[in-house]
């Protein structure tokens, strides 16, 4: 496995062990054509709609391999998975969510008979509506440290998206 591979698999468990915290389910597209690489959804009855979805975009990075500022990580997003997330006429609101690891892979995870700890956290942001670009690779996204992706943020999220709202 490589560590790209490794990078992938510990970002979707974080996804997964957050949303199983915030009883939300968690399911793997069978293709990923469309900067889709998991779907939440939930069971439950929003004030506009029921059973809430949510697409999301994951990346992983090591700390050291970002920008990281006081209030953002500054993360080079593929112009092809920029271009689908930025799009506005989608059913179901797409985020990104970029996982931050310790540079050492030794150090992303502890465990002892009490705790298992994962190290670093997640961040999202909805790219919807962005502008194009002119770039032709890649577009540094500014992804705001406020938004934890943790449960009581996914939990405001999926309120948000049952009453009709965007995440």
């Amino acid at each position: 496995m490589t560590i790209d591979d490794q990078k992938e698999h510990f970002s979707y468990a974080y996804a997964r062990a957050v949303g199983a915290t915030a009883a939300v389910g968690v399911a793997t597209p069978e293709v990923d054509d469309d900067s889709i690489d998991l779907v939440l959804f939930q069971k439950a009855t929003g004030t506009v709609f029921r059973s809430p979805r949510l697409e999301l975009q994951v990346k992983c990075a090591e700390q050291g391999a970002v920008t990281v500022s006081p209030t953002h990580v500054h993360y080079p997003l593929k112009l092809k998975n920029y271009n689908e997330l930025r799009a506005d006429d989608v059913l179901v609101p797409r985020i990104l969510l970029v996982v931050l690891v310790p540079d050492v892979l030794g150090d992303w995870l502890d465990w002892t008979a009490q705790e298992l700890a994962v190290r670093r956290a997640g961040y999202w942001l909805s790219i919807r509506g962005m502008p194009a670009t002119p770039n032709t690779t890649n577009v540094t996204v500014h992804v705001p440290l406020a938004n934890e992706f943790s449960v009581v943020q996914l939990t405001a999220i999926m309120q948000r998206i049952g009453n009709g709202q965007l995440p």
